[in-house]
């Protein structure tokens, strides 16, 4: 099961309900956090934000989580809603301090926007405006002998002279690129050659899956999903089936099989750090480790396949003991 690290002392009593009924659906379930992300189709990451309460839930993750735990989905939505509104009064505060730039505590206490007035009652502000008026109306100090005359404005730019240089520039680029246009169209350097035809096209750099004729969301497809994550891929969630499983006591083993992707992948559930599973076909093999920590589940990369029934999964569990499905 997972231990569950202690929930901010900052959350909103509603928000911390939440959560806590969360986690007890989790719990329940005997499903790791990595399965009830694949399971649900939303990110590892998502979740674990979630399940501490520092992120709202959005109601289609609590209505897949409801389905994939058996939670009563009419307890999670009135819950749910309480949260929400939780999370729209902490938005609200969070924008009504972003325009006043306080938290409310100044105002009228004369610290702030307002002339201070020094001991005798006269304000500072109102006393410099004053100056600077005074100071603008004084006419300028007569020129002596030793004192240069000022330097006459300069004259106002020619407006035809400048309108005809920017027509001039203009042309001139205009010759240069259609000149340059007809160097690449004759043949290039002019020498007989088609340069183009020298130069070999550059290398393309294969992707990981077609680019056109799937699914939103989805990024690979076939032998570009070989060894990559099914989560990542947009693979798993609602696109993925069980196609077989075994047990081994408590830990359920089972092959994951998505036909859009056409690749399989396998996953452990319920199992100990240290186990781990393997998925194999065509004598491909990809292998994970349930990893230490909180975790109770793992899954392995995919591999290309076009029916499910072509992969295999096998558990090695840390005593030793080996289950696989079959085919």
């Amino acid at each position: 099961m997972p231990g569950w690290k202690a929930l901010s002392d900052e959350l909103d009593p509603d928000v911390r309900a939440f959560a806590e009924r969360l986690r007890r659906l989790v719990d329940r379930s005997g499903l790791g956090v990595t399965a009830v992300a694949e399971r649900t189709g939303h990110d590892r990451s998502a979740w674990d934000a979630y399940l501490s309460g520092s992120r709202p839930v959005p109601r289609n993750a609590v209505v897949a989580l409801a389905e994939v735990t058996g939670g009563d989905p009419g307890g999670l939505a009135t819950e749910w809603e309480r949260a929400e509104r939780a999370w729209a009064r902490s938005d609200r505060r969070g924008e009504a301090l972003d325009r006043d730039g306080s938290d409310g505590s100044g105002g009228f206490d004369g610290s702030a926007g307002a002339d201070r007035s020094d001991s005798s009652g006269r304000s500072d502000g109102p006393r410099d405006d004053r100056t600077m008026q005074i100071r603008r109306l004084e006419p300028a100090p007569a020129a002596t002998a030793d004192t240069p005359p000022p330097s006459p404005p300069p004259s106002p730019p020619r407006p035809r002279r400048t309108l005809l240089l920017y027509v001039t520039a203009t042309l001139g680029a205009l010759l240069v690129v259609t000149a340059a246009l007809l160097l690449v169209d004759l043949g290039g350097t002019g020498d007989g050659t088609d340069d183009r035809a020298a130069t070999p096209p550059a290398p393309t750099t294969p992707t990981a899956a077609p680019s056109t004729g799937l699914p939103a969301g989805v990024k690979c497809a076939g032998p570009g999903c070989t060894g990559r994550d099914p989560e990542a891929m947009g693979c798993g969630g609602p696109l993925a089936t069980t196609v077989a499983r075994t047990r081994v006591g408590t830990v359920l083993v089972e092959v994951r099989h998505s036909e859009t992707c056409a690749a399989a992948w396998a996953r452990i559930t319920g199992a100990a750090p240290g186990d781990t599973v393997t998925v194999k076909a065509a004598g491909a093999t990809r292998r994970a480790s349930v990893p230490e920590g909180a975790d109770t589940d793992a899954y392995t990369p995919m591999l290309a396949v076009t029916a499910g029934p072509d992969a295999t999964a096998c558990a090695t569990l840390a005593d030793g003991s080996e289950t696989c499905t079959e085919n």
